[in-house]
């Protein structure tokens, strides 16, 4: 070889190993899983059999889907390193406006009472629509003024509360009978077509969880959403646009939240202003649960779902087991800190 002669090194094909980091995801995934199947077996030796039975399992996915379809929005909020305190609002103002349409065309003979899908249809974008718009404008809030997301949405909390207590005048609204009540969070086992497992709400917020899960992972939103969350200034200087990705994730946490609303009203065939009352704190008890770091950067769907149904089977398991609500609000409160406290721990160890 000459003097100045760059040496040639022969070709190899780079080969991907299987990083720690993977299998720590996986592991801790499956740590949630078995957390789950915990929960639910010592709930099942508490209570009983019936707690197995799958009439109670079907229960315990209504819950939770309610929790998992708010969690969904939640968890981009979070991961953008955001806060949303107004989810239970927003669930509420949804149902109101849902069962309001419903009972608006209820008494009224016109193309869309004679076409009960198409006035469904109407009730479920109407309560959707709004709880949307009320995530717009905390992310426009947020954003255009600068200021924190927790105030904002602690704010807005108290804000859509009132709005919607306002609209409701008060008062509960409960509309005939119409297809949301009769088929999408209705009971299906012992029913001629328990072949479903669970009603259709709760495979609604199924594939919403593959819709949300897939736009997380590979979307150029999703990208932006993890680098927003991870560094913003980082993230600025790589040319994400800051400001609308934040405006976007939370409209579609208040889309999230608007469906969540249609589901309880389903459950209930009732719109309720006082309903959802701390639903914030189980929605975001399922996603930091779930692996959501509060930190922002770091978040699955899938773990969302799994902390959706540890905190659904919680609740059905202190129900049945006679535990006080008192109990059962400080066995959730106690669930939140060690979860924070973990996740505070992953990142001591992961710098």
């Amino acid at each position: 070889m000459s003097i100045g002669t760059t040496p040639t090194i022969p070709y190899a094909t780079p080969v991907k190993p299987e990083g720690p980091g993977k299998i720590v995801t996986v592991l801790q995934a499956g740590a949630r899983v078995a957390a789950l199947a915990i929960v639910f077996i010592a709930f099942g030796i508490v209570v009983g059999r019936p707690f197995f039975s799958a009439g109670n399992v079907e229960n315990i996915l209504m819950q939770s889907a309610v929790f998992t379809m708010a969690g969904l929005g939640m968890t981009m909020v979070i991961i953008t390193a955001g806060i949303d305190l107004a989810a239970g609002s927003t669930i509420a103002l949804s149902m109101v406006v849902t069962s309001m349409i419903l009972d608006a065309g209820g008494d009224r003979t016109n193309y869309l009472t004679t076409h009960p899908v198409l006035w469904t249809t109407a009730a479920v974008i109407g309560g959707t629509l709004a709880a949307t718009i009320v995530g717009l404008c905390q992310g426009l809030l947020i954003t255009g003024l600068n200021l924190v997301p927790f105030i904002v949405t602690l704010g807005g909390m108290q804000a859509i509360r009132g709005l919607t207590k306002g609209v409701a005048d008060n008062q509960e609204i409960s509309p005939p009978s119409n297809w949301l009540a009769d088929h999408l969070m209705y009971p299906v086992q012992g029913l001629h077509f328990s072949w479903q497992i669970a009603p259709i709400g709760v495979w609604a917020t199924l594939v919403a969880a593959l819709l949300a899960g897939g736009l997380l992972r590979y979307t150029k939103l999703g990208r932006h959403i993890y680098a927003v969350g991870s560094n913003e200034a980082t993230a600025r200087l790589c040319g994400v646009s800051v400001k609308r990705t934040k405006i976007i994730v939370y409209a579609v946490a208040g889309l999230f939240a608007g469906l969540a609303g249609v589901l309880e009203f389903s459950k209930l065939n009732l719109g309720q202003p006082t309903g959802a009352e701390s639903y914030e704190l189980y929605v975001i008890a399922a996603c930091v649960i779930g692996g959501t770091s509060l930190m922002g950067g770091v978040g699955t769907i899938t773990g969302t779902v799994v902390g959706a149904l540890i905190i659904g089977t919680l609740n059905a398991g202190a129900q049945q087991a006679g535990w006080p609500k008192w109990v059962q609000e400080v066995a959730i409160g106690c669930i939140i800190i060690a979860a924070v406290a973990l996740d505070q721990l992953r990142a001591r160890v992961r710098a």
